[in-house]
């Protein structure tokens, strides 16, 4: 399967990128880490998968999930109703297995 990339341009403030640049981030850098940044939030957010954020970020999965615990993002964030379901569909299993 081939993938195609798009370009994402943003801007700023000329004087916020002199200063950013002084301190050594430099476009790539800059590009890269808002990728990431994105890539998180978007995952944080459930709009994209761990695999399709991990390929935002230019990460492998392994790299972003560390990357997430990094960040304090959990990885698997399950809500009260989903735990629940997931539990029940467990012992469901079990029960089906046990027979």
């Amino acid at each position: 399967m081939t993938s195609r990339t798009i370009v994402l341009e943003t801007q700023g403030p000329e004087d916020v990128y002199l200063t950013l640049r002084a301190r050594g981030l430099f476009r790539e850098a800059l590009a890269e880490g808002s990728r990431r940044l994105l890539a998180l939030r978007t995952y944080h957010d459930r709009i994209l998968s761990l695999g399709k954020a991990a390929r935002l970020a230019g990460m492998s999965r392994w790299a972003f999930i560390d990357f997430l615990s990094d960040s304090d993002v959990p990885v698997i964030d399950f809500s009260d109703e989903e735990l629940e379901a997931e539990f029940a569909a467990v012992d469901e299993l079990e029960t089906e297995l046990c027979r």
